[in-house]
């Protein structure tokens, strides 16, 4: 039987903003295991390199630079030498965020910015400087990491909200503006996700007792449980492959059904 193809990476060439650790390193990681040249930016020269050991160490051959990706010019001679280092980019994974958990009224317009900065603007910069050689190329993938706040509020995350609410849009618009060039861009909205920053919130209480807010995750996800980042890598290699091809301005949550459920009935 003829292995399926399709899903397939081999030979391209995938950026993932802030991909040193966390959700983006493993996104980046199932795209070097379907064939992808890996390419990943941090801020600082301390991330990168600590992204490097850990792909290393992956046996991942990851070309780090550093980048602040609220800055044009920066992205811009970053895309630069991606295309001349290593090659056109096919699929732009904009994974680079920040979030600051401020109640509203107690939250500055500076800080509000700062979220914005990085969890919106960002994005655009980046995707509107890969987007003129994917035209070019005749194809290319643009996956937005989105949030479940995207959807819905939550207390002490309005700038948060309102950023990831603004990059559902943005990734529809894009799809709607560059569609007809074959590029897709659609979204990943992962859902609570066990990573080392989390794990604190995971911890089994003094009284052997779950942690309230562990307690209250897992009554609002029909899974009930957590997701791994390995949980995102399917639908990450879905949406940068050919099976997408015709999927486009779609929002993908991977979530364990957090967004279908009314939760649990105390």
């Amino acid at each position: 039987m003829e292995r399926n193809q399709s899903f397939s990476l081999e030979g391209k060439v995938a950026l993932v903003t802030g991909a040193s650790y966390g959700i983006g390193f493993a996104i980046a990681s199932a795209y070097a295991a379907a064939g992808a040249k890996i390419v990943f930016n941090d801020i600082r020269e301390e991330l990168v390199e600590k992204g490097r050991k850990a792909y290393e160490e992956k046996g991942i051959d990851a070309k780090g630079y550093v980048c602040d990706v609220t800055d044009e010019s920066q992205v811009a001679d970053m895309v630069a030498k991606i295309e001349k280092e290593v090659g056109v980019i096919d699929i732009l994974v904009n994974n680079a965020g920040i979030i600051k958990r401020i109640p509203m009224c107690e939250m500055s317009a500076e800080e509000f910015r700062q979220v914005v900065d990085v969890d919106l603007n960002a994005p655009f910069i980046v995707s509107k400087a890969v987007i003129p050689s994917m035209i070019k190329k005749g194809h290319g993938k643009i996956i937005n990491i989105c949030s479940m706040m995207s959807e819905l509020g939550r207390e002490t995350v309005s700038a948060y909200a309102a950023a990831k609410g603004g990059l559902k849009m943005l990734t529809k618009n894009i799809a709607s503006e560059y569609g007809e060039y074959n590029i897709q861009c659609n979204g990943i909205g992962p859902g609570y996700i066990a990573t080392p920053q989390t794990a604190p919130l995971r911890e089994v209480q003094s009284d052997g007792t779950r942690h309230p807010f562990d307690q209250f995750i897992i009554s609002k996800t029909p899974a009930a449980r957590w997701g791994n980042p390995e949980d995102l890598a399917g639908p990450a290699v879905f949406l940068a492959s050919e099976a997408s091809d015709f999927v486009n301005g779609h929002i993908l949550y991977v979530d364990g059904g957090i967004l279908a459920y009314i939760g649990k009935q105390p």
